[in-house]
């Protein structure tokens, strides 16, 4: 069997009672949201859910997606791309849209965000000589740096994240097949997320471990202005004689409960680690436990949250 690496990447009321029955009874339309900054592979990935016999729309108006959701469901899942290109495209907007569908019974949604380095973006810019849509009248690199910062409150808010600077489109076709085919068995989403109290809990996680007992690297000059995802780091959060006791246990207790929640129906599980500034040990964690999981063949999503702010500039 093929070793999984984390992807790097490392969820109305109202209306007349009969209205409601309806919903109820009616199987959920599965709705695939696709975005994240222009040239990261949005294309490729709708290409590739169009021949896995997605109905798919590119650049839909979100104020037409209501009505294109309302009466029966489609006989096949839906894929709508969605990003600044779009007509009366917002990031409130999206988010609302985001909100509104996971209140929605009838409607099992999912977002899919395509990330990619700001340099491999303005690379590609650069071969294909477009111009970008936020910089038309200015540098790519304007318009890259512009993008990445107005997404930041879409990429916290993905269920699925999948980082294609360094794939090929073939790889990230087969990156979408392994998520969305159907008629394989379905993969719960699984994100591992680093963050600071200071800034407080990520929203909607499921598992929340509090690494900050663990030796401080912010205290060590030479290792101040790095992050857990740098080697030495991780060495020295490591070499806490509490590390291997703590995290020997928080994996033997994730490998036990990812099985349970999968056969429960469970569609994402979030794990989050939180230190005092989400920069060192936090980070350290998230990275160490989504490759063991990873190695263990589950399907991981990274996420750094306070270091994503600050390359968004936040």
């Amino acid at each position: 069997m093929a070793q999984r690496r984390p992807v790097r990447v490392s969820t109305p009321e109202g209306g007349q009672i009969a209205q409601t029955q309806i919903t109820q009874t009616k199987t959920p339309q599965r709705v695939v949201l696709i975005t994240g900054p222009s040239g990261a592979g949005r294309s490729t990935a709708i290409n590739a859910l169009e021949d896995l016999g997605y109905e798919v729309i590119d650049n839909l108006p979100m104020s037409i997606l209501p009505r294109l959701l309302e009466g029966e469901g489609l006989s096949r899942p839906l894929a709508l791309g969605l990003d600044v290109r779009n007509r009366d495209f917002s990031v409130n907007g999206l988010i609302e849209v985001i909100d509104d569908l996971s209140r929605d019974p009838g409607c099992e949604a999912e977002v899919l965000y395509l990330d990619c380095a700001p340099e491999v973006l303005i690379r590609r810019y650069s071969e294909t000589r477009r111009r970008h849509p936020l910089a038309p009248a200015e540098t790519v690199t304007d318009g890259v740096a512009r993008e990445v910062d107005l997404l930041v409150p879409i990429r916290t808010r993905a269920d699925i994240l999948i980082d294609t600077s360094e794939m090929t489109p073939h790889q990230l076709r087969d990156e979408i097949e392994r998520w969305f085919a159907e008629g394989r068995e379905a993969e719960m989403a699984l994100s591992v997320h680093s963050f600071s109290y200071k800034r407080g809990m990520p929203r909607g996680v499921d598992m929340v471990f509090d690494v900050r007992f663990l030796a401080n690297p912010y205290w060590d000059a030479a290792l101040r202005g790095l992050n857990g995802t740098d080697a030495r780091v991780q060495d020295y959060v490591q070499n806490d004689p509490r590390f291997a006791a703590f995290f020997d246990k928080v994996l033997e207790l994730t490998l036990l409960l990812l099985p349970a929640y999968k056969e429960e129906g469970k569609k994402h599980l979030s794990i989050a680690f939180g230190c005092t500034g989400g920069q060192h040990r936090s980070v350290t964690l998230a990275e160490i436990l989504s490759k063991a999981l990873a190695e263990h063949n589950w399907p991981v999503s990274i996420r750094h949250r306070e270091l994503e702010r600050r390359q968004g500039g936040n």
